[in-house]
């Protein structure tokens, strides 16, 4: 039985905050999400999605059904992680009628890794992610070299 959980927990978790055009997450990015989750590359655990009013004053936070989009194999393994008083700070910084969705995912692949850096008395000191444009544009002016 897969329960989400090594010895020491669940493995590593991102937390990625991502810019929406409006107060949802699309249908097609849900779908690519429950690809990964179904591949067992990631766990979902949390999702929240905040938006803030035209005026700026009134943050609301907007609860997502992936049963919606015929997807309830995505149902976070542990909402709340992503705390509220993180989630309306994120939200108090979006510019007049913006929106976010927090994402919280255990990157499952290394779960080993972790575990045994643990069992090592060892752990990850820094994480630096390079956004897919930016190392994609690098690799495309290395290629003209």
């Amino acid at each position: 039985m897969n329960d989400g959980f090594t010895q020491t927990g669940f493995g590593p978790v991102e937390l990625d905050v991502i810019s929406l055009d409006r107060p949802a997450v699309s249908p097609a990015v849900l779908h690519a999400l429950a690809k990964q989750v179904d591949a067992g590359v990631v766990q979902l655990l949390d999702l929240v999605v905040v938006a803030r009013s035209e005026d700026g004053g009134i943050i609301e936070t907007v609860e997502i059904d992936p049963s919606e989009f015929g997807l309830a194999n995505l149902e976070p393994l542990a909402p709340g992680l992503a705390a509220d008083e993180d989630v309306l700070a994120l939200a108090a910084q979006l510019p007049p009628g913006g929106a976010a969705a927090v994402v919280a995912l255990e990157l499952v692949w290394a779960r080993e890794l972790a575990a045994q850096l643990a069992a090592d008395n060892s752990f990850v000191v820094a994480t630096e992610r390079i956004p897919a444009p930016v190392v994609n544009a690098i690799v495309e002016l290395a290629s003209d070299l």
